[in-house]
């Protein structure tokens, strides 16, 4: 997500579905009931949180997310161990804490930093530790193995069994295992401690949004430590599967099925039979560990509007003899991409085009901070999606728990799933970079036979980039590693800390607050609209801080609506004339400082009209496929280069600058007559205007802006010489930017610059192009071509046009400070020969 913008300002290629996995879906989920854990001693207290959820008080330590956690491989024998831990603060290097009772208790699994933990504090070194006992029945030591499972642990986790290290790992966002048989006592109480460092944003691990010292702004809590369930399940010495690999192939109505293995036997077979229902589809009978053909006749193709799912069964047998029965479930879909009516490559969905609208979901809660209270709290996120009729989530910069996808499966949401951000500022260290790549290959595993996910997103705004070639490299790796998807190598790459476009991956995703982003698709990559909107409101009683944060603030409910509805309005449009494939609003729920959201940071309030929302939302989906065409081509124009308006500042005198062309004249404000680069200029003083009363230029079409502008200083200020008023963000800025300290003709968002800073006190012919046939925005200066952007949209806007100062926020800034002349509009786009000549006019 982008900082808050300074107030001074037919045929393509086709991606096969990596389908899901997992768990007999709905059925087997509810059905597969842990064994009774036995709980040290009690203690837990709730925290205080901030704002209290509809589930926060669900919470207690009977019931800490009692559901099975891995639906895309269930077994029948498994125990939970979520419930109280003991729990204390350590420093690094202590020994660990083995047969000693710690002081306080915690809550598993939700963060040491969350009110549901009854911690509420960050630590950068802890102790977990508690005792269960091993089921008789599950013959462990005789013909079974213990396997003990963690959801994921942020950061750095060892693990120890009655005093011995089973496990070591590194990483917040990844689950991991360890096979605890052989250091388990033979029978009785079995001691685990957990050691746990994570210093988030201390280190350059990856975080996504979390720091020790959350902001005002786009910066949240930590959440350290155990933040997804731990639990315990029997496996068969002989031989266990460990994960399914499966892709669906929507041509040939298969599934490429790989049952991956562990275990001592080497005479492994499985038999995979499909559901439909109670309907057998297919049986199939192979070899473990090796790539099977599993039949789907007249498959039925998962979609938003029919997210339907198969069943799939498997048993592993050791000479025939099972030793191994694990469910799971798949979707026959496919992600790929095609050229639409008007010639631009769009996504499509199973071969048909269809426009992602997305939520940007955070994915934090002001009970349990990384994780959700409960698994209806984690499920009802996803449903509001469906409600306001979006068909797509972005996961933004963090993970979830394996359900939160299974959810997003049997709902029908697409997913784009980012990847957790190494912090903000600097560029990271080689070892760092190394264990960022490492992290991000271990997410595409362990999250690729999810049908929801379509595509993969390892960078955000430039946060952690250290070079554009391996930002490219990257994403060609995960294109190969995984080509069931698509791959956004940078999301915001016109964004922030970013280093550049790579030109690699199959989306170029541009962010643009309020927006919409307007990237247009090139001759291998659709373009997206990766974030936008960010319109906020505060409602009392529901504020994490004592006021808020939003890209744009609206005083009610009502007016958050329409600004939503005409916002959304500009997306139709951007799909329809720019191409875009998909558009990601900013965001679901309001989270800590950032009251944008839908809902309030709770969960309580509903901050707009949600039917209003569902409409608009749909009509895109239902209109965004191109084809209709990028609309009429613009009129001609004026011929010649005295324009239809002109500003020659001859007057020498008075409050009125004569319009030498048409019949706008414009009144002075804080201004005073200088000499100019022919007769007379006005010169102004960082307060001045001056307005012509009208709106000089149709910001739908094609128009040409031209000036003479001298400078009295360059800073880090922006500067405009030209604009036109929208009662928002100007419609568009001839000016200098101070951000990029260059000229620049700009949208909101959008600058085409120039290459050098310009020298305070020398006089600048600049002129600004919008050629609404080619799509673009380009900047000349003194004649020359400097720079041009894609703008397949121009910015709304129909006040009027003022000389001497910009809008934005629906206030007047980047009052120009120096003297301006010979302002000209042009109703067209101007040659580069005629920018020339006209630039060569001086005397």
């Amino acid at each position: 997500m982008l900082p808050p913008a300074p107030q001074t300002r037919p045929r393509g290629r086709r991606f096969r579905s990596g389908a899901v996995l997992a768990a007999l879906s709905a059925l087997l989920a509810a059905t597969l009931t842990p064994t009774a854990a036995a709980e040290p001693a009690d203690g837990w207290i709730m925290g205080e949180p901030p704002l209290v959820t509809p589930w926060t008080h669900e919470v207690s330590p009977d019931n800490a997310l009692p559901e099975y956690p891995r639906p895309q491989l269930t077994r029948s024998e498994w125990r939970n161990l979520n419930g109280v831990w003991e729990f204390a603060s350590a420093t690094e290097g202590e020994d660990p804490p083995f047969g000693e009772t710690l002081p306080e208790r915690i809550l598993v699994p939700y963060p040491t930093e969350s009110a549901l933990s009854g911690i509420q504090r960050h630590s950068d070194h802890m102790w977990y530790r508690r005792t269960f006992e091993v089921p008789e029945k599950w013959r462990i030591g005789e013909r079974n193995r213990l396997l003990l499972h963690f959801g994921a642990v942020d950061y750095e986790a060892t693990v120890y069994v009655n005093g011995q290290e089973v496990a070591s790992h590194t990483g917040g966002y990844d689950a991991f295992s360890a096979d605890v048989t052989d250091a388990l006592k033979p029978r009785g109480e079995q001691e685990l401690v957990v050691a746990v460092t994570d210093r988030t944003d201390a280190t350059w691990q990856p975080v996504g949004k979390q720091r020790r010292v959350p902001d005002r702004g786009i910066f949240y809590e930590s959440a350290s430590g155990i933040w997804q369930t731990v639990w315990l399940e029997p496996v068969s010495a002989a031989g266990y599967v460990t994960t399914l690999d499966t892709v669906s192939d929507v041509d040939s109505s298969t599934v490429n099925l790989t049952v991956n293995t562990a275990g001592a036997s080497d005479h492994l077979t499985v038999e995979a039979v499909v559901r439909d229902g109670r309907r057998v589809v297919s049986r199939t009978r192979g070899a473990a560990d090796e790539p099977l053909t599993v039949r789907v006749p007249d498959a039925k193709l998962w979609s938003p509007d029919s997210p339907f799912l198969y069943d799939l069964d498997v048993v592993l047998r050791d000479r025939g003899r099972p030793v191994d029965r694990v469910s799971s479930y798949f979707g026959m879909r496919e992600i790929g991409t095609t050229e639409g009516e008007d010639g631009k490559l769009r996504i499509t969905l199973n071969g048909e085009i269809l426009f992602l609208m997305s939520t940007l979901d955070q994915g934090y809660w002001p009970d349990g901070i990384y994780t959700a209270p409960t698994d209806e709290a984690l499920r009802w996120d996803l449903e509001q999606h469906k409600r306001l009729g979006f068909n797509t989530v972005r996961k933004h910069i963090k993970t979830e728990p394996d359900r939160w996808y299974y959810h997003a499966d049997r709902l029908g949401l697409l997913v784009w799933q980012d990847m957790p951000s190494m912090r903000t500022g600097g560029r990271p260290p080689a070892e760092a970079t190394e264990q960022f790549e490492a992290e991000l290959h271990e997410l595409v595993e362990e999250k690729k036979n999810w049908t929801s996910i379509v595509g993969w997103v390892p960078f955000n705004e430039g946060w952690g980039e250290w070079a554009r070639e391996d930002t490219g490299r990257i994403a060609e790796e995960i294109a190969e590693r995984d080509p069931t998807r698509l791959v956004n190598a940078h999301s915001g790459v016109n964004c922030c800390d970013s280093l550049g476009d790579s030109g690699k991956g199959h989306v170029i995703d541009w962010h643009s607050y309020v927006g919409p982003a307007t990237p247009t698709p090139d001759g291998h990559r659709v373009a997206i609209d990766g974030e936008h909107g960010g319109f906020g409101l505060e409602v009392d009683g529901h504020m994490w801080f004592g006021e808020g944060h939003a890209y744009q603030m609206l005083p009610d409910s009502e007016s958050l609506t329409a600004a939503y509805v005409d916002n959304q309005r500009a997306v139709l449009r951007a799909a329809q004339s720019c191409g875009i494939s998909g558009a990601i609003y900013t965001q679901l729920t309001d989270v800590e400082h950032e009251v944008n959201g839908f809902f309030t940071y709770d969960r309580q309030v509903e901050k707009m009209d949600f039917e209003a929302v569902r409409r608009i939302n749909e009509e895109i989906i239902e209109n965004a496929d191109g084809s209709g065409g990028g609309g009429p081509a613009p009129e001609p124009g004026t011929p010649g280069l005295d324009g239809v308006h002109a500003y020659p500042f001859d007057e020498g005198s008075g409050t009125v600058a004569a319009d030498a062309v048409g019949d706008a004249d414009a009144t002075l404000t804080g201004a005073e007559w200088v000499d100019g680069v022919r007769g007379g200029a006005v010169s102004f003083h960082g307060a001045g205007e001056a307005d012509t009363g009208a709106a000089l230029v149709d910001t739908q079409g094609s128009y040409s802006v031209s000036a003479w502008v001298r400078l009295d200083e360059v800073g880090d200020g922006f500067q405009t010489a030209v604009s036109q008023d929208t009662g928002n963000h100007s419609a568009f800025f001839l000016q200098y930017s101070g951000q990029d300290q260059r000229w620049a003709m700009s949208y909101a968002g959008l600058r085409a610059l120039s290459p050098e800073k310009p020298e305070p006190g020398r006089w600048y012919h600049l002129t600004g192009v919008r050629d609404a046939r080619a799509g673009t925005l380009s900047l000349y200066v003194d004649g020359e071509h400097v720079d041009t952007k894609s703008a397949c949209l121009s910015e709304g806007g129909d006040g009027n046009t003022v000389i001497g100062r910009a809008q934005y926020g629906g206030q007047k800034v980047d009052h120009l400070r120096g003297d301006v002349d010979e302002v000209r509009i042009f109703d067209r786009a101007l040659s580069p020969e005629e920018i020339a000549e006209l630039a060569s006019m001086r005397n």
